[in-house]
């Protein structure tokens, strides 16, 4: 257990307290912290033990004549909470993913990641490729789910431009906690009318922290650095959300703005940048990199924060090799092709909402108490950034951002509440109950979703129900509905109840895990998971 931060200096307001009464009431507070660290040792969400901590203080202070009351000390002691993110940015160049992806997202780390954010450019979006893709997860998508739901990620959400895909990950645990997701996208290619350039963003709250994630893939080639920048403040102009206090992308507590973002390394040449990059003497080349320069002119691009680019250019190289580009140099009616330049093109970038704004627009919502300030408070830190060179199946090598996000969640309910009650199989209809526990906009199209442990997004379910369509509930009530027998998995195996809101679109609340029982149609038929692709459900 991490220790208490040491108490405020307390001051006697009597001169007159005597020695022995000074340690006495010493003793007697060494005893109540005591009780209070036995206290926090099972400190949850549970008013109950809150309420016991808050007085444990109360009569701690009183002792030392604090004039802090218990409540207070122990909403300032309180460690904000801190969640890892880890994100991705790579521009596959058309090719199919590879085989395993394990290393890209570190699943071996002794560290538990929170969030995944993949970001990818020119993923293959020919007509045909494009349109079997709607109807059905692209190969990269595919992979990324079936490799991150066993490790107990759910796909909150995604979107796709043509070649852009952004897709965002979650610990199924977080799920009720994630709220306000929208997506939305920009076209810059051809003068905004092809998506081959351009940006795909995802925002959502955290917990009551609003963050959103910009994957873009920018204007190539040298000569290009100012309408780069131009493209990326369109990008942010363009895009707009229906929340009323974060209309735009800036309004937002955190941004992060990634992708093949097309920078070059300027005025050097070819032989003094593969000299500098194999002597791993990356900081001669940073003073030349374009984005590097235009931060230093661009008031805009000054608000977002990078790590050190100590890893080497990340394109542009031969494919399934470490080394750059060595192709001859051809000509193609009229155009002549050169070797590219290695460069620092995929970035990852954030921006903290800068304290004034954050201020300002609190005045604007409404009068802010100093308590309610502090726990709006957001931190970002970055603690890995570098490039992973194992992969070859593009001329790009995949940048990886690591972060840990530290925040005082402004919640930790969910809006919904929903239980298995009893026992669960095939051979009888089931019972299940959901309580709304807050108000938000809640729809006769709910539905109570029924998923495996590992499923993969709020739409792998493997059976449903409608909430009752005939009233809407009130707050605390408990509702019981039934679902059929015949929608139950004939076999065993371990399952949740999500709650997804229609108008929300995510899942707003979910149940302890629970055991679905083998049915005896299940035992008398002879069914083995084997013998449904190790799906391990039948109907």
């Amino acid at each position: 257990m991490a220790e208490l931060p040491e108490p405020p200096r307390l001051r006697s307001d009597s001169s007159s307290t005597t020695t022995s009464q000074s340690t006495s009431g010493r003793q007697q507070l060494r005893q109540r912290l005591s009780q209070l660290l036995t206290c926090m040792e099972d400190l949850s969400s549970d008013d109950e033990v809150n309420e016991e901590v808050s007085r444990t203080l109360d009569e701690a202070f009183q002792l030392c004549g604090s004039r802090w009351s218990g409540r207070e000390f122990f909403r300032c002691c309180q460690r904000p909470t801190t969640l890892r993110l880890h994100m991705v940015t790579w521009n596959v160049a058309t090719a199919e993913p590879p085989a395993d992806i394990s290393s890209l997202l570190q699943l071996d780390s002794q560290t538990s990641t929170d969030l995944y954010i993949i970001g990818l450019q020119e993923v293959r979006a020919t007509p045909i490729k494009y349109i079997s893709d709607l109807i059905m997860d692209d190969s990269w998508s595919y992979l990324l789910m079936s490799t991150l739901a066993p490790k107990g990620y759910v796909k909150v959400t995604s979107v796709r431009m043509q070649g852009l895909l952004l897709l965002f990950f979650a610990q199924q645990a977080h799920l009720p906690f994630i709220r306000d997701i929208e997506t939305t996208y920009t076209r810059t290619g051809f003068f905004g009318y092809w998506g081959n350039k351009g940006g795909v963003s995802v925002r959502f709250s955290l917990y009551g922290h609003m963050l959103c994630f910009l994957n873009c893939h920018l204007m190539a080639h040298m000569g290009y650095t100012l309408q780069r920048v131009d493209e990326f403040e369109y990008i942010l102009d363009m895009q707009s959300f229906d929340l009323v206090n974060t209309p735009q992308i800036l309004d937002h507590n955190v941004v992060f703005w990634f992708g093949d973002l097309n920078f070059r390394i300027a005025d050097h040449g070819l032989h003094f940048l593969r000299s500098c990059i194999n002597s791993g003497r990356f900081h001669l080349l940073w003073e030349r990199d374009q984005l590097t320069m235009m931060k230093k002119k661009e008031p805009l691009l000054q608000e977002f924060e990078e790590g050190p680019l100590h890893f080497r250019p990340t394109y542009k190289f031969n494919p399934f090799s470490d080394t750059y580009d060595t192709s001859p140099e051809s000509a193609w009616i009229g155009f002549t092709g050169k070797k590219r330049k290695p460069a620092w093109t995929d970035r990852i970038l954030w921006r903290v909402k800068p304290k004034a704004a954050t201020d300002e627009d609190e005045k604007l919502s409404s009068a802010s108490s100093l308590d309610e300030h502090e726990e709006s408070s957001i931190k970002v830190t970055q603690d890995v950034y570098t490039c992973n060179m194992e992969y070859g199946v593009s001329d790009h090598k995949p940048v990886m951002g690591i972060f840990t996000v530290e925040m005082n969640k402004k919640f930790e309910t969910p809006l919904v509440n929903v239980a298995a009650d009893g026992q669960w199989s095939a051979d009888e209809d089931a019972v299940l109950s959901y309580t709304i526990l807050e108000t938000f906009p809640s729809s006769t199209s709910d539905w109570i979703g029924l998923y495996k442990i590992g499923f993969k997004s709020p739409q792998d379910f493997a059976a449903f129900a409608w909430v009752k369509d005939n009233e809407v509930p009130k707050i605390g009530e408990v509702v019981k509905i039934y679902m059929n027998k015949d929608k139950i998995p004939l076999l065993s195996g371990e399952y949740v109840l999500g709650y997804v809101g229609y108008n929300t679109q995510s899942i707003v609340g979910l149940s302890l895990p629970f055991q679905i029982m083998e049915s005896k149609q299940a035992v008398l038929e002879g069914l083995l998971s084997e013998d449904l692709n190790g799906l391990n459900k039948a109907y």
